[in-house]
């Protein structure tokens, strides 16, 4: 079932590059995650975004910093931007916008456009 925008699941997607050796490295940690903050937010929604083969999706914007992180809670950006990596701190930044669903959002419009692209090419 596809959730509309307004009551999306909360979106964490890694805007990463095969090439990139931190990026490789941190997969598996991100799948730990995932299976984390999945057993007590079971909807939330985790993608692995390769920034060179779905680059399309991503223009305007660029990705520099490895690994990126887009945190969304429905259509709006919460977090746009490099992030350590280490499980504790993802598990802990979706676990927050679970528990508060009406932190205000980046007032970045191409964010908010981002994450509509982003959930428009990855259904649930």
């Amino acid at each position: 079932m596809t959730a509309t925008h307004a009551n999306a699941p909360i979106l964490v997607a890694c805007l990463c590059a095969q090439w990139c050796g931190v990026c490789r490295d941190y997969r598996s940690r991100f799948e730990q995650a995932r299976a984390q903050v999945q057993s007590s937010c079971p909807d939330a929604q985790f993608l692995w975004i390769d920034i060179e083969d779905e680059a399309d999706l991503l223009h305007p914007l660029d990705v520099e910093d490895f690994p990126t992180l887009l945190l969304a809670n429905g259509h709006e950006a919460r977090f746009f931007g490099p992030l350590t990596p280490q499980i504790e701190t993802l598990v802990r930044m979706v676990q927050t916008q679970a528990i508060n669903p009406h932190a205000a959002p980046l007032p970045a419009p191409e964010l908010t456009a981002l994450v509509a692209r982003v959930r428009a090419a990855h259904p649930e």
